[in-house]
């Protein structure tokens, strides 16, 4: 153990594994693989934040000039073939943990290498940047044809970008949560002139500060009173989190002395100055994870900045939740990458290999929104078995395909959104539906309603239509739906008044214009133009 200067915390399950040299700027350094025990359900293998609590005082022992290193959380289950490459680059904190909330889940869709940084270490932005793309490279040359994700939070975000604009010829795809680019904009910026003023005495008092920071302990024990549970179940739940909440101020005094802190708050200025700087040179696919709730980092506004400035860029919100998104109840990393479609394990996605089906618990609650409009929309629905009997129901649908079903819009499309969980619902299968691209993809902001509307769609295995999609679906034997008649045949031409009268309304011509050129059909046909 001494050697690798790594510890892990045998209490929850973390062991040492096979090691391996990698190496960073020049210098060999164990890459220190942790295996996970596997849990059998989704919800045994969830951790919970005390569980990150107990492994994150394990590594913040304090170690003299101990370099940064990656170490890898395997879990037992086996990955998807092909499986990309996820780098981890920590927050503020340094510590490395940052998704161990999500590991089991991603462990089975990606190979992870987290970056730990030790409260004692202090390399400066560049040399860290320098770390993260020398691994870019070589693993890049490794596995060549595959993407690397590198995944940032805060601080982590900044090595991201940089890593992406000095680097824009390797395949890369960033999760930033909310990126510390803007730390120019927080109060953090204030923090070093009044820590050199307070006295020494209370350095110790500083962490029980931060600890109060919504989103910590303290969100959860005021969440316990609005529950309406038994007293006693509720007194129980506060008391634990009162252990944990002291649990966290002891972690984060260890994490955060003065000098450690003053270092911290000079590397995130550094980090900030050369991600905004270097913004222009970034052309790598992004998603943009901003809380609503950030105490620590105007997260809302920055996304909405960041969605401007970066070419390839798509932000999703989450307006109740604090700085540390991925360690926050109810925050699933991979069901947001597939909602997202930004999962892929080749140079470009591929809509069918790519495609994860979603699990028991990601279809209910996608199948859940959707309950109501079905229970308003009263379907009926029949099929035709292979004698030629009509039946209630699905049944006559053939369980091995391909399978194609070609349908008419009845209610402004809304026939589509209900479909596809009706199919796994009675039949256990995944039906993929032809949509318009318009639900993939922008290219400006305006009319429509945001892509993030159409999230759940994505989830269920939606596709953009086009002929070569349908092809491979076709080949891969897929269950697929398909509405040829478009959004004409969704609004139908004949209401009031149809299609043709409406674009001789001016006003009219121009809204369908605007919308039209906001969706990839009018890329394309400005490029034809």
């Amino acid at each position: 153990m001494a050697a690798t200067g790594l510890h892990v915390l045998s209490a929850v399950g973390l062991r040492i594994g096979e090691k391996h040299k990698l190496s960073v700027g020049g210098v060999a350094l164990p890459r220190v693989s942790v295996s996970v025990n596997a849990f059998s359900s989704e919800q045994r293998s969830a951790k919970s934040f005390r569980d990150y609590l107990e492994a994150a005082r394990d590594f913040i022992r304090p170690e003299e000039n101990s370099p940064s290193r990656w170490f890898s959380p395997l879990e037992s289950k086996a990955r998807c073939d092909r499986a990309p490459l996820l780098l981890f680059l920590p927050g503020i904190d340094g510590i490395g943990l940052g998704l161990m909330r999500q590991h089991h889940k991603l462990g089975q869709m990606f190979d992870i290498w987290c970056l730990h940084i030790p409260p004692s270490n202090r390399t400066a932005f560049p040399d860290l940047v320098r770390m993260v793309e020398t691994t870019v490279k070589s693993e890049s040359q490794r596995s060549p044809g595959k993407p690397i994700y590198l995944v940032g939070e805060s601080l982590g975000a900044c090595i991201a970008l940089a890593v992406a604009a000095c680097n824009p010829h390797f395949d890369l795809l960033l999760i930033l949560s909310n990126p510390a680019t803007s730390f120019g904009n927080s109060s953090l910026q204030h923090l070093p002139p009044l820590l050199k003023l307070l006295p020494h005495q209370l350095d110790l008092a500083f962490p029980s500060v931060l600890s109060l920071i919504p989103g910590g302990p303290l969100k959860r024990m005021i969440a316990h009173w609005v529950r309406g549970l038994p007293e006693n179940e509720t007194a129980a739940n506060i008391y634990q989190d009162l252990v944990t909440a002291s649990t966290f101020t002891s972690i984060l005094a260890d994490t955060f002395g003065r000098e450690t802190l003053l270092w911290k708050l000079k590397l995130l200025d550094s980090a900030s100055l050369f991600a905004n700087a270097h913004l222009h040179l970034v052309q790598a696919q992004t998603l943009i994870l901003s809380s609503g709730n950030d105490h620590i980092l105007p997260s809302t506004c920055e996304g909405k900045r960041l969605r401007k400035k970066l070419p390839k860029c798509e932000v999703r919100s989450f307006k109740d939740n604090g700085h540390c998104l991925f360690l926050e109840d109810g925050i699933d990393l991979v069901s947001i990458i597939k909602a997202t479609s930004f999962y892929r394990r080749g140079r470009h996605q591929d809509y069918i290999s790519d495609f994860i089906p979603p699990t028991f618990s990601e279809f209910n609650k996608c199948y859940g929104v959707n309950r109501l409009l079905e229970v308003i929309m009263g379907p009926v629905f029949l099929s035709t078995t292979v004698d030629g009997k009509v039946v209630r129901g699905l049944g006559g649908i053939p369980s091995e395909g391909p399978v194609l079903l070609v349908g008419n819009h009845m209610l402004l499309a809304s026939d589509k959104i209900s479909l596809p969980g009706q199919f796994v619902h009675e039949r256990n299968i995944n039906l993929r539906p032809l949509v318009h691209p318009m639900m993939f993809t922008r290219m400006r902001d305006g009319l429509l309603p945001d892509v993030s509307g159409y999230d759940t769609l994505r989830m269920m295995g939606s596709v953009p239509i086009s002929a070569t999609h349908l092809h491979n679906l076709l080949s891969a034997k897929s269950h697929i739906l398909l509405f040829p008649g478009g959004i004409r045949e969704a609004l139908h031409r004949k209401v009031v008044v149809d299609y043709n009268d409406q674009i001789k309304v001016p006003i009219v011509r121009e809204v369908l214009k605007r919308v039209t050129a906001e969706g990839p059909e009018g890329k394309r046909r400005r490029r034809r133009g």
